[in-house]
């Protein structure tokens, strides 16, 4: 008896963990990359490795389906390469090499690689920009598609003039999203057109704003490196058409729409979870003798009320997420560098503060041969710094290290040390 009991244990383990490998590998996403390095100083091994870790980062990227490249967000990849390391080891389950080649002073090669694409989502996001703004707005709008006069007399003597068949449409690039693009670009923040990319349906946005489904959300997050998406739906209303009779004997002699706009604006916190910055709606009218171009003077109504919202709201959210990061800078020996270094840093994009680092000591001062008088004071070492930025330090450290002068020779998230040359 005790035998049996101890084979059907042993059976529903091995059925157990069959399953469970069953489920690993059915995960599992299989892709061909390929990676490329510059051979420097003619250690071949070394560029091999480099091209190899960026066909990886270029499998993961195929997998999870990005469509905004690391290598457009980071001219350095080497820094990117260093801060994914630790996560591409559990992304990449098995790799093998399909072909190479040295090409005059660069070595290719591809391999295919394969991916977990829950593990490889989330090292994807980690190079996410919080200054980076997804922006999708599709717009529903009236296409007339037949004009018809029907002239008759009203109860007042008048000539009234209506009948207009219409059709909807959406309009995935339109004004309001044109204008707010412009806007949010000339403020210095990095825009992504959702539109052109087809990554999405207008009636998928419709249906994920009615029923708040952030799955959707999180998913556009994902492929475009954004903490930040500005997602919402445009719909219009013909209030009075052009000929309509509004009452004592008076003729409508313009076509009045209104636009109505409900949106969202979310973002990340550090877990990954979907937060609401805000939410709402707005309107605008327009009129006009044609019923598009009525709708078209909704929209830039729309715009102007909008645009300042949003402004608001996401200059509030980056300024709040400022981190300190201490940076070091090895080679500072004199004041008149140390001072160079800090409007360099100062002048760098999303630095909102640089202050110089400083710790308090206790001076003692002898006064007489019996008094001693201690005081702490604050002093401060050169090229020491804690830099405010409201972006992932690893731009901070590939915006330095851009600058010429600077040789990065540690990073972390909180930390950045280097080595500066005159």
């Amino acid at each position: 008896m005790g035998r049996k009991i101890i084979a059907v244990f042993i059976l529903v383990f091995i059925f157990y963990v069959s399953v469970n490998i069953a489920e690993c590998f059915a995960e599992l996403k299989c892709v061909n990359a390929e990676g490329e390095a510059v051979i420097v100083n003619n250690d071949v091994p070394s560029a091999k490795a480099e091209a190899i870790a960026r066909a990886k980062w270029a499998a993961i990227e195929q997998a999870v389906g990005v469509e905004v490249k690391a290598q457009s967000v980071v001219q350095n990849m080497t820094l990117v390469d260093d801060a994914v390391s630790k996560q591409i080891r559990g992304v990449i389950a098995n790799f093998k090499e399909l072909a190479k080649e040295t090409r005059k002073d660069t070595f290719w090669v591809r391999i295919n690689a394969c991916v977990e694409p829950l593990k490889a989502r989330d090292a994807v996001s980690s190079l996410a920009l919080n200054n980076s703004i997804a922006v999708f707005i599709p717009a529903k709008k009236p296409k007339v598609v037949k004009e018809m006069e029907e002239i008759h007399k009203t109860p007042y003597g008048k000539t009234e003039r209506s009948g207009l068949a219409t059709k909807d449409e959406y309009d995935e690039t339109n004004i309001l999203s044109e204008n707010l693009i412009g806007r949010l670009t000339e403020q210095g923040y990095t825009v992504v057109d959702v539109a052109p990319t087809h990554a999405m349906a207008a009636q998928e946005i419709e249906n994920a704003v009615k029923s708040g489904n952030f799955m959707t959300v999180r998913s556009l997050m994902y492929k475009f490196l954004s903490n930040i998406l500005l997602i919402g739906k445009i719909d219009y209303t013909i209030s009075t058409r052009k000929g309509q009779d509004i009452g004592y004997g008076i003729s409508m002699p313009f076509n009045n729409v209104t636009v109505r706009l409900t949106y969202r604006i979310v973002t990340r916190d550090n877990a990954g979870k979907t937060v609401i910055l805000t939410a709402g709606t707005e309107e605008g009218k327009g009129m006009a003798m044609n019923v598009e171009d009525a709708a078209a003077s909704g929209l830039k109504d729309l715009s102007a009320k909008l645009i300042p919202v949003v402004l608001d709201k996401v200059g509030q959210y980056i300024k709040g997420i400022a981190k300190k990061v201490e940076v070091t800078v090895k080679g500072v020996t004199d004041i008149n560098s140390h001072l160079a270094v800090k409007d360099i840093l100062q002048n760098i994009a999303w630095v909102t503060n640089v202050e110089e680092k400083t710790k308090t000591v206790i001076k003692t001062e002898k006064i007489s041969e019996t008094t001693m008088v201690s005081e702490p004071i604050a002093v401060g070492g050169f090229g020491e710094f804690v830099v405010s930025y409201s972006e992932n330090p690893i731009y901070l450290a590939n915006s330095i290290s851009q600058k010429g002068n600077f040789h990065i020779v540690n990073f972390s998230p909180s930390s950045i040390t280097l080595r500066y040359q005159k």
